[in-house]
Formats: structure tokens, C-alpha cells, sequence
């Protein structure tokens, strides 16, 4: 089975409680149907009660947080490893020497090549940014965090107005 993030843990434990209007600790058929439809899908009644009785593995008609977290972890452990392998490929075409990290000349000319010069400051204020441990290079962990913070923070979006 994936691990997850505590934050990723934490986050979908508050979804489920959102969704759990009762604060049983379970999902009931209609609460499911809620969650789902709040993530855009829409099951019919019929796929609903597939769903939930293919998710409750202790078969007392309603969904425990840990039979959610077992019905979508192996989905969540093929889209992590699916987005790891990207990013790998994306790290690797800044990293051009292949020693696996990627140092502020070849930061400068991967973003260069992509029509996004840098300034000094920008160039510097993103290596501090990203070099965690202060070593003067970005490890692909550094990137993969830098990366991952882009998706849900302001901060990240700079990374990603400039290219990355």
C-alpha cells in the first residue's frame, strides 16, 4: 500500500468529515453521493451503490475512512510515481552534466532556452528557494519540493511564471 503525506492524510481526512453530515465516522450512500458530486463526478444511483459496496469491506453498508483510504491508494500510489517519473524527466533537462543536480549555471541556461532569461536576483532567489540544505545546487528532493509547493502556494507560482 502507498504512504501518503501526513499533510495529504490530513486533507483527506477533512473532505471525508465535510462529507460525514452525521459525524458517525462513516459515509452513508448519500453522503458519498455528495462527495462525489462534489469533485465534479456524476455516478447514478446504481454506480453509487456499486461503489460503496465495493468499498465496504466490513459490509455494514457504509464507508469507514480507512476503506476510502484503501479504495484510493492504489490510484493515488500510480498518480504519485506517474508524476514523479515527469517531474524526473522535467529535473533532468535542467540538470545538463547529468550528476543530479542542477547548479545556478545550468538553472540560468535551462530557463534561457525557454525564453524566460533570468535577472541576478531572480536567478538567486530562486536557488535559495530551492536549495534546502544550502549546498549551492538543487537536488531533484529540493525540485520535486519546489514543484510540489507550485501547485497549491503563490510563492511556487513564480517557479512556474518563469518556466518551471
Amino acid at each position: 500500500m502507498a504512504t501518503l503525506q501526513v499533510d495529504q492524510l490530513s486533507q483527506l481526512r477533512d473532505i471525508f468529515s465535510r462529507f460525514d453530515m452525521d459525524s458517525d465516522g462513516s459515509l452513508t450512500v448519500l453522503e458519498l453521493a455528495a462527495l462525489l458530486r462534489s469533485l465534479g463526478l456524476k455516478p447514478s444511483g446504481d454506480q453509487i451503490h456499486v461503489l460503496l459496496t465495493t468499498m465496504d469491506s466490513n459490509g455494514n453498508g457504509s464507508v469507514e475512512f480507512d476503506e476510502l483510504l484503501s479504495a484510493i491508494l492504489p490510484d493515488m500510489n500510480e498518480q504519485v510515481l506517474l508524476n514523479q517519473g515527469q517531474l524526473l524527466e522535467v529535473f533532468k533537462s535542467f540538470d545538463r552534466d547529468g550528476n543530479g543536480y542542477i547548479s545556478a549555471v545550468e538553472l540560468v541556461g535551462a530557463m534561457a532556452k525557454m525564453g524566460q532569461p533570468l535577472t541576478y536576483r531572480e536567478l538567486t532567489e530562486m536557488i535559495q528557494e530551492a536549495d534546502t540544505d544550502g549546498d549551492g545546487v538543487i537536488s531533484f528532493n529540493e525540485f520535486a519540493t519546489v514543484m510540489a509547493r507550485s501547485a497549491s502556494e503563490s510563492l511556487g507560482l513564480a517557479w512556474l511564471s518563469r518556466g518551471w
